[in-house]
């Protein structure tokens, strides 16, 4: 069948999948049926079963004797050492992107900065956080540094949603780590605008805000 030599096919099903995993809508233990699926996605058995080994790969699935595949959760152990893991990698990828910052790139960390400090509601607030994080990283020259933070952003979310924590902290506020880095910035710093980086990811995870 053309499917069974369609790559393009498992990765529209892995795609999908993993969107719905990492937004919530599929929840842990979850049970992922290989026939709902590929119903879903007018394709054979084949693809299915590659986009399952890829989502297993990527931390989202697991496969289990006599349970068949289902969602896989987050432990706080996994969400710890994936937290230790992209504290130490954006430091990382940050000394890398800042040589690369294009002319009037710091205007716009600082305007992503103002948008946060500005934010009166938590969803205009996480999309301000979000846009400052990767503006700091964007120029980072290294695809699979990247895509590596990426996959443990997207595993920290689902921890985040699945672990629980404490409130939020109240709106409008100032992000002093922000400023911190912004300043390592614009003095030339990225070793040290990286360390205040990793301590902020840190933090802001562990009281489930960043």
């Amino acid at each position: 069948m053309q499917d069974e030599i369609d790559p393009t096919l498992a990765d529209r099903i892995v795609t999908a999948l993993a969107s719905e995993i990492e937004d919530g809508r599929l929840q842990p233990e979850a049970r992922l049926l290989q026939n709902e699926i590929a119903a879903r996605f007018s394709a054979s058995h084949v693809p299915v079963r590659e986009a399952f080994r890829r989502l297993e790969a990527m931390g989202l699935a697991q496969s289990l004797p006599r349970r068949g595949v289902r969602v896989a959760g987050v432990t706080a152990a996994q969400h710890f050492e994936a937290l230790e893991m992209r504290a130490a990698l954006e430091a990382l990828a940050l000394q890398h992107a800042q040589p690369h910052y294009p002319p009037g790139h710091l205007a716009k960390l600082l305007e992503a900065d103002r948008a946060c400090s500005a934010a009166l509601e938590d969803a205009a607030w996480d999309a301000a956080n979000r846009d400052f994080h990767h503006l700091l990283i964007e120029p980072c020259p290294l695809p699979g540094l990247m895509a590596e933070i990426a996959r443990l952003q997207a595993m920290l979310r689902r921890g985040a949603m699945h672990l629980g924590g404490r409130q939020r902290l109240p709106l409008p506020r100032d992000d002093r780590d922000h400023k911190a880095i912004l300043a390592a910035l614009r003095d030339g710093s990225a070793e040290r605008a990286a360390s205040h980086l990793a301590q902020h990811i840190r933090k802001g995870h562990l009281a489930r805000i960043l």
